[in-house]
């Protein structure tokens, strides 16, 4: 009986850590306000103080990914903030990179590059980075407009 409570434990722990996936070596994990609306997310400031991440930029923008029930509760929440919790490749968080010109409305270089097409162009999809959304809270503020 002495071993019953210490062998329980060792299995509750084991429960938790295996539901939270590994990440891989050219990803992180973040968690990062923000407000989404449909598939697309973009950082917002946090509204509580002690709560804010160096890794995101504000105004970043990501399409969420993840299992259907996750996002469809994100997708009840429109219109508030949320923090999401998910993973992303580190080069997602670099930036775009090139040069800026025109006051930051124009960008040469730096894109990802589609092999098929001729030298200097984008490729279609090179829009918003992905985050793999594992979890998310609702946060106190309305989404600014």
């Amino acid at each position: 009986m002495k071993y019953a409570i210490p062998v329980l434990m060792f299995a509750a722990v084991m429960s938790v850590s295996a539901q939270e996936k590994k990440v891989p070596k050219d990803s992180l994990r973040v968690s990062i306000p923000g407000c989404s609306k449909g598939s697309a997310f973009v950082v917002t400031a946090s509204p509580e103080p002690d709560r804010t991440s160096n890794e995101v930029a504000i105004g970043r923008r990501f399409r969420l990914t993840g299992p259907r029930e996750v996002l469809n509760e994100i997708k009840k929440r429109e219109g508030n903030m949320v923090e999401v919790t998910g993973i992303v490749k580190k080069s997602d968080l670099k930036g775009p990179g090139g040069i800026s010109l025109g006051g930051g409305r124009v960008r040469i270089g730096g894109g990802p590059q589609d092999p098929t097409s001729p030298v200097g162009q984008t490729a279609p999809a090179s829009g918003n980075a992905i985050i793999d959304v594992e979890g998310w809270r609702p946060l106190a503020e309305t989404c600014p407009t």
